[in-house]
């Protein structure tokens, strides 16, 4: 059973009686009961929950101390059998000093305790009056009796912890500690220590661990809760971990404030989930958390290793921490059920939304048309640069009536418009050849003269036979020789006209067809400045979209009798296709790309998640089966991964010469920055895998 680098895990808010440790360990073995019936593998539980946050001077009671620790005993033996790891919030006495810590059990053993180290002594919070700091234990000051030593020598071993006897079994209690959990690593951090400037999580990241696990007692203010949730996925994306947090709820004391129960678990920096404030009842979220993204994700950040203010590092911070064996996991079936949502157009944020081109969830449409609104300005202040700088009269586009062109004829508008130019310094340019549809070419033709761009017409037909009689080419044979020497003759014409026109060529390609490989050497392939190069195929559909709805109006002209709108709805509504071979009896077009090299949805899903996060072909293959459930079939899936994989690897040659592009996303495959990849890279050991 392949876990793909997945782990499970679980944040869950028992219902809690102040000070009825009997009762409190009841609920939390039944939160633990249910994580183990879910296949969990690590359950975090909130702060002191086995006392009870809020009892405030009673944890100067003898018999709440005794009991708390007869509870751990108690949860250590239900644990006993069971594969999931518990952390557990208690208080705990070390030589004459109550701390409040996290007890971290598994399978019949207490695997440590881990102390907190910030204590709020502010507002509401007076955790200073009844425990001591976990930095104790870092300092080794404190002598057998609690008092400071005159000699400031540690009676605590700074750099190991100290061990007591807790529960009927030696116990580890320290600050610096790393589980290790299956093929993952986590730490402990408790509630304020996430509030500070320097969080202990910070370092508890750079020295391994891939989870964060926070007991909290966090209570409830009006807005608290945006920046609770802003605290802990800005946390969680600082330090490219996962972090699970668990604040206690219902039952606690409400004699000054009020506890909601507030629970969430973020993945470098996204809300996987998060359960619902103010219930009465007890809870759990649950998310399966991908170890093996978050450590592609570090090995790729080179200033993510630590690095101190004066430019030296500060040694290895992992030397300052001892690590322990938390447990082997849980044996989940990841592929039976997988507890995190596998976005099938990452490319797209909201597509599940705003499928059928109606958007149900506003929030989701804001977010894209806020996103196609920077794109399209860091495209427009791409391109406005580069003319501006080198006093470029015109731009030459070529327009095939495709969105690529499309897309680049846009922008092209844009920055000129930005820059206060005249629109027909911009030279469009249709080039009909044998493939061309009559409803691609009236698009192009229309659109050009609605934006009001200088349009040209120049036939490629002629040229191209007389080339193919030049190299002696049967014109019946429509092989790749056929198809190239079209895109190559068009951009013959496109440079010549730059050169004639005192400006430059601005590229149509996009990042998809750049991954395939999908593009004429020295043909569409080569530009001076490409402003898509940066934006995948399935993406650049809902900027020109975004830009019909929100740039251009819907007024239609005499020349046309169209709105740019309407044209630019059915270029979207056109199938993509080169058009290098004749369309049919009825003019309409027959070589249709996905056809040829495969769906676009499947090739920028297979590309974002190979590129951002390292996967392997099969967990590629396992991710695509759930993101595109219902919609293609496994074997359709694993066809056209192939493919990707084998075009990936043997088109890089056409990628190492690219044209300057604007960089979009945190996908790209300019040579110059984000991919550097040998043309000669063999994909035999990947596509073996599949």
């Amino acid at each position: 059973m392949e876990n793909f680098g997945f782990l499970r895990v679980s944040a869950a808010v028992p219902r809690v009686k102040v000070a009825d440790v009997e009762s409190n360990v009841k609920e939390i073995c039944s939160a633990v009961a249910e994580a183990e019936k879910n296949s969990v593998s690590l359950l975090v539980l909130p702060e002191l929950s086995v006392t009870g946050y809020t009892c405030g001077d009673l944890f100067a009671q003898e018999l709440l101390i005794k009991r708390a620790e007869d509870g751990i005993r108690s949860i250590k033996a239900f644990s006993r059998g069971k594969k999931v790891t518990v952390a557990v919030g208690v208080p705990v006495r070390v030589k004459g000093r109550l701390y409040n810590c996290a007890a971290v059990i598994h399978n019949g053993s207490l695997r440590g305790l881990v102390p907190k180290i910030f204590l709020p002594a502010y507002n509401e919070f007076y955790e200073s009056r009844w425990f001591s700091s976990g930095s104790d234990f870092l300092n080794g000051k404190i002598a057998d009796d609690g008092a400071l030593r005159d000699d400031g020598k540690s009676c605590f071993n700074s750099s190991t912890g100290e061990t007591i006897i807790y529960a009927g079994a030696k116990a580890t209690v320290y600050p610096n500690m790393l589980f290790s959990l299956g093929h993952s690593t986590f730490a402990v951090e408790i509630c304020e220590d996430l509030w500070t400037p320097a969080p202990p999580s910070s370092y508890h990241s750079l020295a391994g661990a891939e989870i964060i696990v926070n007991l909290s007692a966090s209570n409830e203010l009006l807005m608290k809760q945006h920046y609770r949730k802003s605290l802990v996925s800005q946390q969680s994306a600082r330090t490219i971990s996962a972090y699970v947090y668990s604040s206690c709820g219902y039952g606690e004391s409400t004699q000054d404030v009020v506890f909601a129960g507030s629970s969430m678990i973020c993945e470098n920096g996204t809300l996987m989930c998060e359960n619902k404030r103010f219930s009465m009842e007890p809870s759990s979220i649950t998310a399966d958390i991908d170890i093996q993204k978050l450590r592609t994700l570090r090995q790729k950040e080179s200033t993510f290793h630590h690095v101190s203010p004066d430019g030296k590092t500060d040694g290895d911070i992992s030397a300052n921490y001892i690590t322990i064996p938390a447990g082997r996991g849980a044996d989940t079936d990841f592929g039976k059920m997988l507890l995190r949502h596998v976005e099938s157009h990452p490319f797209v944020p909201g597509y599940e939304d705003s499928i059928g081109g109606n958007c149900q969830n506003i929030e989701a449409e804001r977010e894209r048309n806020s996103r196609c609104e920077e794109i399209t300005s860091i495209q427009v202040m791409g391109l406005a640069t580069r003319l501006a700088h080198i006093n470029c009269r015109s731009a030459v586009i070529g327009i095939s009536g495709g969105l690529d062109s499309t897309l680049a004829l846009l922008v092209s508008v844009m920055a000129f418009d930005r820059l206060g130019w005249d629109r027909k310094r911009i030279v469009g340019v249709t080039m009909p050849g044998f493939g061309t549809s009559g409803r691609t070419r009236g698009n192009a033709w229309d659109l050009m003269e609605e934006l009001g761009v200088t349009a040209l017409e120049i036939p490629i037909g002629d040229a191209v036979a007389q080339h193919f009689k030049d190299i002696e080419q049967d014109p019946s044979i429509q092989d790749v020789t056929y198809e190239n020497s079209q895109a190559r003759e068009r951009t013959q014409i496109l440079m010549d006209l730059a050169n004639k026109e005192g400006g430059i060529v601005v590229g149509t390609g996009d990042l998809s067809e750049l991954a395939l490989g999908w593009a004429t050497y020295n043909g569409d392939h080569m530009s001076m400045y490409a402003v898509n190069a940066g934006i995948p195929k399935t993406l650049v559909r809902y900027i020109v979209a975004w830009a019909a709805d929100n740039k251009f109006g819907e007024v239609s002209s005499i020349k046309t009798g169209r709105s740019v709108r309407q044209i630019l709805m059915d270029i979207i509504d056109t199938p993509v296709s080169p058009e290098l071979k004749p369309a049919d009896e009825n003019g309409e077009i027959t070589q249709k790309t996905e056809d040829l090299v495969g769906p676009y949805e499947l090739h920028d899903f297979f590309l974002y998640n190979f590129f951002r996060f390292g996967y392997s072909p099969a967990k590629l293959f396992f991710l695509a089966k759930k993101a595109f459930a219902g919609v293609y079939e496994n074997e359709v899936i694993l066809k056209w991964l192939k493919i990707f994989i084998r075009r990936f690897f043997t088109q890089q040659f056409k990628r190492s010469c690219l044209p300057d592009c604007p960089k979009v996303g945190s996908v790209s495959l300019s040579p110059r920055g984000d991919w550097r990849m040998p043309t000669d890279a063999w994909s035999t050991m990947f596509i073996n895998e599949l």
